[in-house]
């Protein structure tokens, strides 16, 4: 079993959830925080096995979430 960083991100609409460190997109959403992160990681479990292991690249040790003026 492999750790994975999930962001999940709180909008007007809902919630959406990303894993940092798989190759390819990877998406789920829900109502709440819990029904996101349950989606993605159904769609994690997905990706792998379709695409195979080698979708995972390397171990993101941390991940770090900065604003920028644009």
């Amino acid at each position: 079993m492999r750790s994975i960083k999930i962001v999940v991100e709180k909008h007007p609409e809902g919630y959406t959830a990303y894993p940092l460190g798989i190759q390819g997109v990877v998406v789920g959403e829900g109502d709440t925080y819990e029904e996101a992160l349950n989606d993605v990681r159904s769609a994690i479990q997905f990706h792998i096995e379709t695409f195979g292991i080698g979708v995972l690249e390397s171990e993101i040790l941390e991940a770090f979430v900065a604003e920028a003026s644009i």
